[in-house]
């Protein structure tokens, strides 16, 4: 069974690997978002939000034209359709009504593509509460639109100029506000990475995804289960949430796929899942990234959400015992895909999602399985992006 011990653990991974300053408010999530949660107060809190506010059932979209050319039948989870554009604002919105039961009057953020960053900004504005987000010099710049965004919703954005300026090292830099800030601040963390209890938190928040997809997979084909539920990971929230309700499942395949950037032996890769092996990075112990004397190596993708040198503990766990399958796809197998999408279902989608789609060009499926793509978010941030490359994949 797939599943979280009570020491965070998935198998081999997770855990909470903390600084001791961060003790007491690793100790106060653990001990109670659980039980906040369950509540029938949250729960209906929490519900009613993503109805009115996220605009959730997202729909399940059979793509006929997608499914024609793959000679397949493929179901798109239209988690772009979501309020701010991706999947993010499902966990924000629960993290925010936890951080308030819990007295904080302060928010802060790491975002990488941006999309999280947006998210946490807007549950801030919609409850009246102080943001700051943390973001990578280099993302700031190829995610200028979201940037933007959060700003005009009232958030402080703070560049981090560390390392490679991306990802892992706003990470680094809201890590180093939590610890000076402990007793008013909560870290909304964006994705299934983190110290305990955040990946178990984050992927019961966004299990609202597959939750979603097992009844309305059931009214399109007469049964809650496909054959096979694909998602891109770079932490992996999305793919934790489309993969949730599935994960003891064993007749449903799960595809994790990552980013290899210019190619897995480049040296401009982020695929973890073949080029790492196992350490501790931003609090649990995971797959990731490193060198023999466990020193960071810096990840690459053309995709901002998906350059991080790890993946979270229970895509590492799921990978390592062979319950899902990793698949990495270059940078310009992503474009490639992206384009081709938007020319044959009219749907732009995110760089990171593009990815995903791209692993239908490699992976084996039979012509009458039911295959579910989490869209988990749309490509308006990363049109700058598409329009370098328009003329290479034009046709």
């Amino acid at each position: 069974m797939v599943a979280v011990d009570t020491h965070g653990y998935y198998g081999e991974f997770g855990g909470a690997f903390i600084p001791e300053m961060l003790y007491p408010n690793i100790e106060e999530l653990k001990t109670n978002y659980l039980t906040i949660t369950n509540e029938p107060s949250f729960e209906k809190e929490f519900r009613q939000l993503l109805k009115d506010y996220v605009g959730r059932p997202s729909p399940l979209y059979y793509a006929q034209r997608l499914s024609e050319h793959y000679q397949t039948n493929i179901y798109l989870k239209r988690e772009d359709l979501n309020h701010t554009g991706a999947h993010k604002i499902n966990n924000t919105i629960g993290q925010i009504l936890l951080a308030q039961r819990l007295g904080k009057t302060r928010i802060i953020a790491e975002t990488g593509a941006g999309q999280h960053g947006v998210a946490t900004a807007t549950v801030c504005a919609l409850m009246g509460i102080q943001c700051i987000v943390y973001m990578g010099a280099v993302d700031i710049e190829r995610q200028a639109p979201n940037v933007q965004r959060m700003k005009m919703l009232g958030a402080e954005v703070r560049p981090a100029h560390s390392g490679s300026k991306t990802l892992k090292d706003a990470t680094n830099e809201a890590i180093r506000d939590w610890i000076n800030n402990p007793v008013d601040t909560h870290y909304i963390i964006g994705s299934v990475v983190g110290p305990h209890p955040y990946p178990d938190m984050v992927a019961r928040f966004q299990s609202v995804i597959s939750e979603e997809m097992r009844w309305q997979l059931k009214e399109k084909t007469g049964r809650e289960q496909p054959d096979i539920v694909i998602a891109c990971v770079g932490g992996g929230s999305n793919a934790a949430g489309a993969f949730y309700h599935y994960l003891n499942e064993e007749s449903v395949r799960l595809v994790a796929v990552e980013a290899a950037g210019l190619g897995i032996d480049s040296g401009e890769s982020a695929a973890t899942s073949v080029l790492g092996s196992k350490g501790v990075i931003h609090g649990s112990r995971t797959l990731l990234m490193q060198t023999q004397d466990g020193q960071i190596v810096e990840p690459y993708s053309i995709s901002a959400g998906l350059d991080y040198p790890g993946i979270g503990p229970l895509h590492a766990h799921l990978i390592a015992t062979g319950r899902a399958e990793a698949i990495s796809i270059t940078d310009d197998d992503a474009l490639k895909s992206a384009y081709f999408l938007s020319k044959i279902e009219g749907i732009i989608p995110a760089l990171e999602t593009a990815h995903a789609f791209a692993a239908l060009d490699v992976m084996k499926y039979r012509k009458e399985d039911q295959i579910v793509v989490c869209l988990s978010g749309r490509g308006d941030k990363d049109l700058n992006t598409y329009i370098k490359h328009f003329d290479r994949f034009k046709d």
